[in-house]
């Protein structure tokens, strides 16, 4: 029994082992990127088939010219994630992004778990884009590509796409080509693609708002032709709010992919000023991007005769300007390129930093001398890249991508309440003084969850007893979110009981920010942080918890089938190679403090 016990604890204790890292480390990746460099790839990885494809599709079915609000809440949703994102980059200026934020502050087995679902979330990222893209061209050409490959090679499966999209395979495979020949040159690439990519959506803005009529803004029901199914009640919102939330909940996808930024720690000049700068402005230019084409697209035509695949094409002809038509079909097919190569970029440099951490086979570490890339990591990511592209649906990947990426946001944001609240010092556990009476004990916790004892630094009390509030935000935050989406199907909305529950789990999850608001936060110097923690980060967990509600079973099932082969590989290979086993928290003294890193910044390189 005792021998379990103690194996137990072992267990445990490798799952929470931490990364150690150093600013001596030197990196095999070649730091070459600039703030340009940057924020060319934030926006060009992002700006691609949100803005051609799913404004549209979106409008048509799910939330009509309401889906500019659903592009606002998804880019607030977005922004605060973004925000997190650029501490942590400031924090651990490290190839990895995520995962390597949360090995550093969590622990192995959580910065696993994040690992695994960004591999998942680059991975589809760049196959539905190769996707999309084959769609797109396909509606131009009348669906030639469609109509041979079904007749001559139809797949009769549910959950395949319906006929293998050789297109997209082979469009994967050129991008693995030009990423494995060098960041700098993929880096140069990327930037004129983007520059085109944002020549293409300032000329539909321009030229959509000469043609917008606000009347389509206010199509009545009874003006919807009767043949036309699944439009709504009409108006501004025909599907209501919950048609803007779930709307919102696809328009996420839209923002995915600035994150690729945070990948390039190793290969950032200036990494802790650069990187969470190349954030924000990736971030702004997105989110006006996204909103203003949104707006014109819904004002040009009717949200109900949208097309779901190529809507800009199918506008500009039925408006009368096909070389519009034309110049905007081009650009698109250089945006959605664009946003492929930045899509796929992340995907190696997460392989490798896991690999040579031991947590995936090392063989995916090995940098190529000459071209100082992830030789053998680009290679099977663009390999299994195309796979997915060639046999899934585009909406099958789309839906799966965003679960796995709201997942990783959500832990990110956790990750940074846990730092914000950590004593970066060593501090000794109290030991408790059995002398303590009840009525004192009680005191003494009343005093701690309001700081009444006016603690100015965390101690090793105050940062365990965040983690607990931590906790039970996140637990609670879930219960709200499933309360307001499944509650009012089995209770009427206006129902006394539903609005009861829902101000008292609101009461009690707005308490519990308040309670982390009054800990002691850590005043470790950095180049950046979140403003107005921990209530940012609070409504980063909460926005993501709930746009994961949205998403359907099917693809939840899907998730959990990922995540299963994930902790396969994770406790046969990688807890028994992880290079942190040979300094593992076994044989380091327990202190309170989880272990941070922060690089030396001269003053110049703050803002």
């Amino acid at each position: 029994m005792f021998a379990f016990g103690a194996m137990a604890i072992r267990f445990f204790r490798a799952l929470s082992r931490k990364k150690l890292v150093s600013n001596d480390e030197e990196s095999k990746l070649a730091r070459v990127l600039t703030l340009l460099d940057l924020t060319g790839l934030g926006i060009g990885s992002t700006l691609g088939l949100g803005v051609y494809v799913l404004a549209g599709s979106v409008a048509k079915t799910v939330a009509g010219p309401a889906v500019c609000i659903s592009f606002l809440i998804a880019a607030i949703a977005s922004a605060f994630a973004g925000l997190c994102y650029a501490e942590f980059a400031a924090r651990v200026p490290k190839a990895g992004s995520a995962y390597v934020y949360s090995y550093v502050s969590v622990g192995e087995f959580v910065a696993f778990v994040i690992g695994w679902n960004l591999i998942l979330e680059y991975v589809i990222g760049g196959a539905s884009l190769a996707r999309g893209l084959s769609s797109y061209i396909d509606a131009l050409s009348n669906n030639t590509m469609k109509s041979f490959f079904t007749a001559t090679l139809p797949m009769d499966v549910e959950f395949l796409a319906d006929y293998p999209d050789f297109f997209s395979f082979i469009v994967m495979m050129i991008v693995t080509a030009l990423l494995a020949a060098g960041v700098k040159k993929s880096s140069m690439l990327n930037n004129i693609l983007t520059t085109l990519n944002l020549l293409t959506v300032i000329t539909v803005v321009v030229s959509g708002s000469i043609k917008a009529d606000s009347a389509n803004w206010k199509i009545a029901k009874e003006e919807i032709p009767p043949d036309v199914r699944n439009a709504g009640e009409g108006g501004f919102a025909p599907f209501g709010v919950a048609g803007i939330m779930a709307g919102a909940a696809k328009c996420f996808f839209g923002f995915v992919g600035f994150d690729a930024i945070a990948t390039t720690g190793e290969e950032a000049k200036r990494p802790q000023r650069n990187i969470p700068l190349a954030i924000v402005i990736s971030l702004i230019v997105i989110f006006l991007a996204y909103f203003g084409v949104s707006v014109v697209l819904t004002m040009m035509w009717p949200y109900y005769d949208q097309h779901a695949e190529a809507p800009f094409p199918y506008v500009f002809e039925r408006v009368g300007w096909p070389v519009i038509k034309w110049i905007v079909t081009i650009g698109a097919v250089f945006a959605i390129c664009t946003s492929l190569l930045g899509a796929m970029f992340p995907l190696p440099r997460v392989l490798y930093a896991m690999a040579n951490d031991g947590l995936i086979f090392t063989f995916l570490s090995r940098v190529h001398p000459k071209t100082r890339t992830p030789l053998i990591a680009t290679v099977v990511s663009g390999i299994f890249g195309g796979v997915m592209a060639l046999v899934f649906d585009l909406q099958q990947l789309i839906d799966m991508m965003s679960i796995g990426t709201l997942m990783a946001y959500t832990i990110v944001a956790i990750c940074v309440l846990i730092l914000r609240y950590e004593n970066p010092q060593e501090v000794e556990i109290p030991k408790s003084d059995s002398h303590h009476t009840t009525t004192g004990i009680i005191i003494k916790q009343f005093a701690l969850i309001f700081n009444l004892n006016g603690n100015k630094h965390p101690n090793c009390t105050t940062a365990t007893f965040t983690k607990g509030a931590i906790c039970v935000f996140s637990v609670i935050a879930l219960a709200v979110c499933f309360f307001i989406k499944y509650a009012g199907t089995f209770v009427n909305a206006e129902h006394p009981y539903y609005l009861t529950g829902f101000i008292l789990l609101a009461i009690i999850l707005l308490s519990v920010v308040v309670v982390i608001a009054r800990q002691p936060t850590c005043s470790i110097e950095i180049s950046f942080k979140v403003p107005w923690v921990p209530f940012i980060p609070c409504l980063s967990i909460f926005i993501n918890l709930y746009l994961m509600c949205e998403l359907d079973a099917y693809t939840w099932l899907r998730f959990l089938i990922w995540i299963c082969i994930g902790f396969f590989i994770y406790f046969l290979y990688g807890i028994s190679h992880s290079r942190q086993k040979e300094c593992s928290i076994d044989n380091e003294p327990q202190t309170s403090a989880a272990p941070v890193f922060v690089m030396k910044t001269k003053p110049e390189e703050r803002f």
